[in-house]
């Protein structure tokens, strides 16, 4: 039963919960036409500035697809399941080397459990509050692709069963216990991008340029950021206005650091089967309801940074 049931009414869960294929067609075709977009200026003026625009943007829509697979798997993104499911897999989740299916599987499990001693995600959550030492290396091991290689080589060495047990990774994430099959399919989508970029840039290093390099690094670091900011440093508890955090994002930040609505996860978690573009609906419908001191919420990534940093 969704949480959210004791604070909203049935009308108005039902009508956040509409579904709209055309809205899915057009968060698909929006996030990849940003990052057909930033290669194609890169390609167009080639030099170190727009290459690391490229990167930031990108990476972050990376995240969006990561997003929007996510929303797949809550049978959200599309109300045709087919399609749903169809869209999902090919065109958000092999691309970033992750598996709806496995992903579907895993973050449910997040959702019934929350910040409890059964919660998958946990060990993502629990080490914040930190200090700003140990934040600062965790963004530093991202940035510089350390964090993005050692995951892909995990993936690749179970799929091969060429390691035990690899460390677990957060829902919306790439999942480590890959299976060959799933490997094969991710390397088939990322062969198709490799043409793809190749004939964006007219350079055979455009994929290794334009999508591996935002891949293991600023895809890695804004997904720390977003998981912090989602369940660190907030109560080990049952309470979904505490034990989650909503992030009020700028035009930047969602640009940047929190595309399609991601930073709305309070209303995520209350009734996880709204699409995204209604959460800040769900959000305005809460407050007004006089549930707004009750939410745990932060005026911006920065301050969700400095809260997760707190420790002296």
């Amino acid at each position: 039963m969704a949480l959210g049931k004791a604070y909203l009414s049935s009308a108005e869960i039902r009508d956040l919960s509409q579904r709209s294929d055309l809205w899915g067609a057009w968060l698909v075709v929006h996030c990849w036409g940003l990052i057909l977009g930033a290669a194609a200026v890169f390609a167009a003026f080639p030099n170190l500035l727009t290459w690391l625009l490229a990167v930031m943007v990108i990476g972050s829509r990376q995240l969006g697809l990561a997003i929007l697979m996510h929303e797949a798997a809550h049978n959200a993104l599309f109300r045709n399941r087919r399609l749903n499911d169809w869209a999902g897999e090919w065109l958000c989740g092999r691309p970033i080397i992750a598996d709806l299916p496995e992903y579907r599987h895993y973050h449910l499990t997040h959702h019934r459990h929350t910040q409890t001693d059964r919660d998958p995600d946990l060990q993502l959550s629990k080490p914040f509050p930190t200090t700003r030492a140990s934040l600062r290396r965790k963004l530093i091991r991202d940035i510089t692709g350390q964090t993005g290689v050692k995951q892909r080589a995990q993936q690749v060495m179970f799929a091969f069963k060429m390691a035990g047990e690899t460390e677990a990774v957060s829902s919306q994430d790439l999942a480590q216990a890959f299976s060959g099959p799933v490997i094969g399919r991710a390397i088939l989508a990322n062969v198709v991008l490799f043409a793809l970029f190749w004939a964006i840039t007219g350079a055979w290093w455009g994929w290794l340029a334009l999508w591996l390099a935002p891949l293991l690094t600023w895809f890695q670091m804004v997904l720390r950021i977003r998981n912090i900011a989602e369940h660190g440093a907030v109560e080990f508890s049952d309470d979904p206005f505490r034990n989650t955090r909503t992030t009020l994002a700028n035009p930047m930040e969602r640009l940047f650091l929190a595309p399609y609505r991601v930073n709305y996860h309070l209303e995520h978690h209350l009734v996880m089967h709204i699409p995204a573009h209604n959460l800040p609906r769900l959000h305005r419908l809460l407050v007004e309801k006089g549930l707004g001191p009750r939410m745990t919420t932060a005026r911006g990534y920065a301050d969700v940074l400095r809260q997760a940093s707190s420790l002296s």
